[in-house]
């Protein structure tokens, strides 16, 4: 069988395992025994990820993917060279294009590095899996993200993200009487369309980019308790990104702000807000080595330049690279556009091509640290 024949049916056999985030372990049980065949030492951890460790010496190079996906099954079938499944674009397949390019480039003659698979659980819900990682002092010279840049593309920079639960309570009374009584949901709903209104992206300041912006989502809103009650209790979660010039905390101070404001003018109503998570916004250094190389891979292999990219979106490469102090990078097969649609699929000689970028920038790396004696320094 060919390399390419089995890298193939491994990503499709990958994506026939239904792995919705907290429900990893058949995936897990699949990938630690395809790893181990392939010559990987694997272990799946006390959380569920699955870590494979394949070569010897320096560097060190880490290959993070996420297992997991959002929940929802996309019927699995190929078609006119895609691939169709939940989890293709995001990001099986860049999980497979690493696993398959660190088999193949430990087999190159003169090989000399260690690269470590980390197949990581809940990324899409909680990033539990990234985050149990950093406690257990994970130590790597390089760290390369798979998640769907678009086979041309390196990704740069995420935004962050502030996941906001607001509870809205008020007086209740009989429905057929709403002039009595506030209406929790009415003020829910009110409350929201002045946070909205706020932080609305595109503004009027013309310098203002979708990266720039603060934006927000309400991606929930529950209340009521039945068809002749005024609704007492209403709660709505709002999904806030935020930009690299800000932390957190300022965002979420904005977001006070306003809340503060509206309790002042609707003193009968009573607003509660609570943080269900946080992850800070980050870009990585356009000038280390590792964006060098990936970007000296990509023309390789395409015949063309690598476009570096910022989004608008939130990853794992974002609290790794916040906690540890290395070059770091996401880039991956498929596109992001797709991610968690009813049409998601991947292009099977993306794919392909992915798995020669990410061997080739393994194989580079390498070489480029042990030229220099094992100390990481490069100069381009």
């Amino acid at each position: 069988m060919s390399e390419q024949t089995a890298a193939v049916r491994f990503l499709t056999n990958l994506l026939g395992i239904y792995s919705p985030s907290g429900d990893e372990q058949a995936i897990a049980a699949f990938l630690a025994t395809e790893m181990k065949r392939m010559g990987f030492e694997v272990g799946i951890d006390m959380i569920g990820n699955v870590i494979g460790v394949v070569g010897k010496g320096d560097p060190v190079i880490l290959l993070c993917g996420h297992m997991d996906t959002v929940a929802g099954h996309v019927p699995l079938r190929v078609e006119e060279g895609k691939i169709f499944a939940r989890g293709a674009v995001d990001a099986k397949g860049p999980l497979a294009a690493m696993i398959m390019a660190a088999a193949q480039a430990v087999k190159e003659p003169g090989f000399k590095g260690k690269l470590l698979i980390a197949s990581v659980v809940e990324e899409e819900a909680t990033s539990k899996g990234v985050r149990h990682l950093i406690t257990q002092g994970i130590n790597a010279d390089y760290a390369l993200f798979g998640e769907p840049s678009g086979v041309e593309n390196i990704t740069m920079g995420y935004k962050g993200q502030i996941q906001l639960k607001i509870t809205v309570k008020t007086e209740t009374g009989h429905a057929s009487t709403p002039w009595i009584y506030d209406n929790a949901l009415d003020k829910a709903y009110e409350l929201w369309s002045q946070i909205k209104s706020a932080c609305t992206y595109p503004s009027l300041d013309p310098q203002e980019t979708p990266f720039t912006s603060i934006t927000v989502c309400l991606v929930k809103m529950v209340g009521g308790w039945g068809n002749s009650i005024i609704p007492f209790e209403a709660e709505i979660i709002l999904d806030v990104r935020v930009p690299i010039q800000f932390t957190t905390t300022q965002v979420y101070d904005k977001m006070i702000k306003i809340i503060a404001n509206y309790q002042n003018a609707n003193p009968k109503v009573n607003v509660t807000p609570s943080v269900l998570d946080t992850v800070e916004p980050f870009e990585a250094n356009k000038s280390s080595p590792l964006v060098h190389v990936l970007s000296s891979s990509v023309r390789k292999v395409l015949n063309k330049p690598a476009t570096l990219l910022r989004k608008t979106g939130t990853g794992d490469m974002n609290i790794l690279g916040r906690a540890m102090n290395l070059p770091i990078v996401t880039y991956g097969p498929g596109d992001s556009h797709l991610d968690h649609t009813m049409d998601e699929h991947i292009e099977i000689n993306e794919y392909l091509q992915a798995i020669a970028v990410y061997k080739e920038t393994i194989l580079q790396l390498t070489k480029l640290y042990n030229s220099k004696n094992g100390s990481g320094v490069v100069k381009f």
